[in-house]
């Protein structure tokens, strides 16, 4: 998933904002959903999508806390995700050098 948003500890970040990829995996019981075809017993990724969506929208010093607010607002949406992995890369962060990107992971287990 890719967004633009205001984050990072310089003025700069929080004003001028970048762009930002959000990858997410994730491992539920889903044997149910394979025998019914039905998306109340499954993971609704597009619900996923829209949580992501909104934590990005809410500025963060740290991509270690913008990552664990966003495993948090997921994990307590859908309880029956066993394990959690979300990733957070910045690209072209403000360093004193030619660095693509920067990425943090958080996992839940």
């Amino acid at each position: 998933m890719q967004f633009f948003g205001h984050h990072g500890c310089l003025d700069s970040e929080r004003r001028d904002g970048n762009w930002f990829r959000v990858d997410f995996a994730y491992d539920y019981d889903m044997r149910k959903a394979v025998r019914t075809d039905d998306l109340q017993d499954a993971i609704d990724y597009g619900a996923i999508y829209g949580l992501i969506r909104n934590e990005m929208e809410e500025p963060a010093n740290l991509l270690e806390h913008l990552a664990g607010r966003m495993l948090d607002r997921i994990t307590d949406r859908f309880p029956r995700i066993e394990y959690a992995e979300l990733t957070v890369t910045k690209y072209n962060p403000p360093l004193d050098g030619k660095v693509e990107s920067t990425s943090v992971t958080v996992v839940y287990e």
